[in-house]
């Protein structure tokens, strides 16, 4: 099961290192393609989701007034 979990975020981490170890891992473990392939299929449409939220995000802010206010690196968010 965690093995499944970690292919999917593989996927959606665009990790390839990590999906190749985690989908031998889950080989290993005798664990089913056809579950593999779901788990993967799962990492795409979280992927999918997360792209759509950002488009949307960025399309929002650039139509907005100040805009400037609100990136992280000026209100001291993940680049400070």
């Amino acid at each position: 099961m965690i093995e499944l979990i970690a292919i999917g975020a593989s996927v959606a981490g665009h990790c390839q290192p990590c999906l190749s170890y985690h989908v031998d891992k889950a080989r290993d473990l005798g664990i089913e393609d056809a579950q593999i392939e779901e788990a993967i299929n799962v990492g795409k449409m979280i992927e999918k989701g997360a792209m759509s939220a950002m488009n949307a995000f960025a399309r929002d802010l650039m139509t907005q007034e100040n805009s400037d206010e609100r990136l992280c690196c000026s209100n001291g968010g993940c680049c400070s």
